[in-house]
């Protein structure tokens, strides 16, 4: 039986408020009568967000790139509104680029944001939520976190870690009150592919059957993503409600699908080679 919370105006502290799921998120939250702070790149879209819900709705201009720049950030917000009872990490970016097509820049960039930037807004928000034994982190993954595409190598890397750090991080704050969800959505209907995604600056030919062809199926496929961001953003919203929210959330037919896939393959794989896994170990 699913347990849920006292129901109670909450506190939602989400990054990437401009478009795609974290606006839908914002939206959802907002109309259920929570208050939201949500971060974006500039200041058309910092008084856009203040006019969605005049007094429950607020912005604050964030570069996650700047990590610096966050343990002030969160304080300020905290000063201003309150202690955070739920953090969404969900801003980021895409890149599609073979490995070897990819510059060591590109990838630094891309990790920034997506890797560093997201552990300093939990690191920033864990000293009032261990105070007050409360509070519940969010983090926005992939499918690709789980599965590996040719030419979103880097992209899965940085989604890879941040699954790993999530988990760890839920073995060091649960004893502590703390709650922590890696939400894995599988294609979305969002500009992720589009506007949000970056691309290696060139191309080699002997990978035009490999990350080429990853390039193509997401520009075939942009705006015709089985996943509808508004449902994404219910789903987040039940699970925030929970006592006992999970580990882990799969959202979409698509992922599920590619996760079974992974799944059966680390299993076959494991079993076929479980005889020279256990034979370097001494004893039974």
């Amino acid at each position: 039986m699913l347990m849920t919370k006292t129901a109670r105006v909450r506190r939602w502290l989400i990054t990437g408020v401009s478009s795609g799921l974290g606006l839908a998120l914002a939206e959802a939250v907002l109309a259920r009568g929570d208050r939201v702070i949500g971060t974006v790149r500039n200041e058309r879209a910092q008084k856009e967000f203040g006019l969605l819900s005049p007094g429950k709705s607020y912005a604050v201009k964030l570069d996650l790139a700047d990590t610096r720049a966050i343990p002030q950030l969160v304080a300020d917000i905290e000063h201003n509104h309150g202690p955070i009872d739920i953090l969404v990490n969900n801003a980021g970016y895409g890149y599609i680029g073979a490995v070897e097509e990819t510059s060591i820049e590109d990838m630094r960039a891309q990790f920034e944001v997506n890797v560093f930037g997201t552990v300093a807004m939990i690191q920033a928000v864990l000293p009032s939520m261990r105070a007050r034994r409360n509070g519940h982190i969010i983090n926005i993954s992939s499918v690709s976190g789980r599965v590996a595409w040719s030419g979103l190598g880097i992209y899965s890397g940085c989604k890879f870690a941040l699954t790993g750090i999530s988990e760890t991080l839920a073995q060091e704050v649960t004893p502590l009150g703390i709650k922590v969800t890696i939400v894995e959505p599988g294609g979305l209907r969002t500009d992720w592919s589009g506007r949000s995604m970056a691309r290696a600056s060139h191309e080699i030919a002997d990978y035009t059957e490999t990350s080429g062809k990853s390039r193509c199926i997401l520009e075939e496929h942009r705006g015709h993503q089985p996943g509808d961001p508004h449902k994404a953003a219910d789903a987040i919203i039940r699970i925030a409600d929970l006592d006992a929210p999970p580990l882990h959330l799969l959202l979409g037919t698509d992922a599920l699908k590619y996760a079974r896939q992974k799944l059966d393959e680390l299993l076959a794989n494991m079993i076929e080679w479980e005889a020279v896994s256990a034979g370097i170990s001494d004893g039974d």
